[in-house]
C-alpha cells in the first residue's frame, strides 16, 4: 500500500530594502544576497538610478516593476518578482480610477510609490519611499542642526505627504480587497512608530521621523481591520529589530537604530506571518544604513 506524505509547502518570502543606491549597495554585496537569500518578492527604495545607468545583473534573475523617477540621483522604488506582475501601477502614469490627491501630485514624478499585483497569489505588493522631512519651525535650533534651518519648509512637506497618502493607502488597500486580492505595504516610512523603535527613546523625543504627530498618523493607519504592522506582531516585546543605524560614530555596532522599514498587511495576510528578521550585514558587510526586513508568509 503506498504512503502518502504530507504536503510541504514553501513559504512566500518577501523582503523589502532601502538600499541607498543600487551601485554602492552592490559593491557591498547586495547582488550576492539577492541572489542567495531566497525571496520571492523583494521591494526596493532609494535605488538612485537611471534605467539605463543600472549596474549590469542589477536585480539578478527577477522580473523588474521600477520607478526610478525624474530627480537625478534620488529616490527610486521597485518591486522584484519571480514570474512578470500581473499589473504595475506607478504615481508617474495617471490612474483614471484612483486619481492622486492634490498633495501627492508634486511627489508623481519623485519615485515614491510603486505597486503591483502578483500573477501567482492573490497579494499586491507596494514599495514606499517616504520623505525624511525635517523638524518644525519652533523646534529649530541652528547650534544642534547639521542644515541650515528651514523655517520649517521640509516639516510641511511631508505632513502635506501623509495627509495625501493617508487617502490613497486606503484607497489602495479598498481596491485590493474588491479584487479579492490582499495587500502589502512595504518600505521605508521614515518613522519610528514606538518607543520599542527606537534605541534612544529620550533623545529622539524632539526628533523628525519620532514626532508625535508622525507618530500618531503612522498608528492612524493601524487597526486589526486594516493594516497590521507584521514586524511588532512577531516581535511584541523586543526592542527594534532596529532596520537603520547612522553611519556616525558606533551606533551599528552597538544596535543603537531605529525601525522605520515596515510590513504593513492587510489582516487576512497578517496571519500567516511566521518569521521575521532583519538581515544586518550579508557575509560580515553592510549593503546600506538599512537593512533587509525578511517575512516569511504562510499564504498560498
Amino acid at each position: 500500500m503506498p504512503i502518502s506524505l504530507p504536503r510541504v509547502s514553501r513559504p512566500l518570502r518577501i523582503a523589502t530594502v532601502n538600499i541607498n543606491g543600487i551601485r554602492a549597495a552592490h559593491r557591498r554585496g547586495f547582488g550576492d544576497w539577492l541572489a542567495t537569500r531566497g525571496c520571492d518578492v523583494v521591494t526596493l527604495q532609494e535605488v538612485r538610478c537611471p534605467v539605463e545607468a543600472l549596474p549590469e545583473d542589477a536585480f539578478g534573475d527577477y522580473e523588474v516593476a521600477y520607478d526610478a523617477g525624474q530627480i537625478p540621483g534620488r529616490n527610486g522604488v521597485a518591486v522584484l518578482t519571480r514570474t512578470p506582475a500581473a499589473a504595475v501601477r506607478t504615481w508617474a502614469v495617471p490612474d483614471p480610477d484612483r486619481p492622486l490627491h492634490r498633495t501627492l501630485r508634486r511627489h508623481a514624478t519623485e519615485g515614491r510609490y510603486i505597486e503591483v499585483d502578483l500573477a501567482d497569489l492573490p497579494l499586491t505588493v507596494a514599495s514606499l519611499y517616504l520623505p525624511k522631512g525635517g523638524l518644525p519651525a519652533h523646534l529649530q535650533d541652528p547650534r544642534r542642526m547639521r542644515e541650515a534651518p528651514d523655517g520649517g519648509a521640509k516639516y510641511a512637506r511631508k505632513m502635506a505627504f501623509m495627509a495625501g497618502f493617508a487617502r490613497h493607502l486606503a484607497a489602495a488597500r479598498k481596491a485590493a480587497t474588491a479584487a479579492g486580492r490582499q495587500f502589502l505595504l512595504t518600505g521605508d516610512l521614515n518613522i519610528a512608530h514606538q518607543r520599542l523603535d527606537v534605541a534612544s527613546y529620550k533623545r529622539s523625543n524632539r526628533t523628525e521621523g519620532f514626532l508625535p504627530e508622525e507618530r500618531a498618523w503612522l498608528g492612524a493607519q493601524l487597526g486589526p481591520r486594516t493594516l497590521v504592522d507584521v514586524v511588532r506582531q512577531l516581535h511584541p516585546d523586543a526592542e527594534g529589530p532596529y532596520s537603520w543605524w547612522s553611519w556616525l560614530g558606533r551606533a551599528y555596532d552597538e544596535d543603537r537604530g531605529w525601525r522605520i522599514d515596515y510590513h504593513l498587511a492587510t489582516p487576512g495576510l497578517a496571519r500567516t506571518a511566521r518569521a521575521a528578521v532583519v538581515d544586518r550585514h550579508h557575509r560580515g558587510v553592510r549593503m546600506s544604513d538599512h537593512a533587509p526586513v525578511v517575512v516569511d508568509y504562510d499564504f498560498s
